[in-house]
This record gives C-alpha cells, structure tokens and sequence, in this order.
C-alpha cells in the first residue's frame, strides 16, 4: 500500500497550484500577445473602416450604419478577449500565492 504523510501531500498540493498557475500564466499572456492584437482583426477594422467611408461618401445609410455597428463589434471583442487575458493572469498569480502559502506552511 501507498502511503504518504501530511507534509508530503502539501508538497503535492503545491506543485499542482504552481502548475496550474504557470499554465494559467501562460495562456493569459498568449491570449493578450496573439488574440488581442491579432492581424485578422485588424485587416476586418481597416476594410469595414474604409467601407464606411465610401458609404458616407455615396450617402448610402444603411451602409454607414452597419459598419459602425460592425466597428463596434470589433471592439467589443478585443475588449473581451484582453478580459479574458488579465483574468487568467490573476488567477495564476492567485495560484501560485497558495501553492507558496501552502509551501511556508511545511515545518
């Protein structure tokens, strides 16, 4: 049989906080660098700008209010993608606070 004694399985909690933390970590910053900041979005921002332009130019306004509200959904999204990001960024470095807490609480 298998037996670990109670500093041990703290030891074991702690490692598996400060991985799920770095991994937490991880994804965060990668949902920042690449998704927040992504080049489809921008290419979509710039056509539906220049769309809105030629709709104001040719007095077209359903043309005008459509990309505005598409516009507006493009921001929307990189709003909530940087959320989302910051959020997994607090939540590792709140995981990696306990997986230390539960370190210095080894004796």
């Amino acid at each position: 049989m298998f037996s670990i004694t109670i500093p041990d399985f703290i030891l074991t909690m702690a490692a598996g906080l400060l991985i799920m933390g770095l991994i937490c970590l991880a994804t965060g910053i990668f949902l920042l660098v690449t998704k927040a900041v992504g080049t489809d979005i921008r290419s979509l921002a710039v056509s539906t700008s220049k769309l809105a332009q030629k709709g104001l130019a040719e007095d077209v306004a359903g043309l005008v209010g459509n990309a505005s509200a598409l516009l507006n959904a493009l921001n929307q999204l990189v709003r909530t993608t940087a959320g989302i990001g910051i959020f997994l960024i607090f939540t590792s470095f709140i995981l990696m606070g306990a997986a230390y807490i539960l370190i210095s609480q080894i004796q």
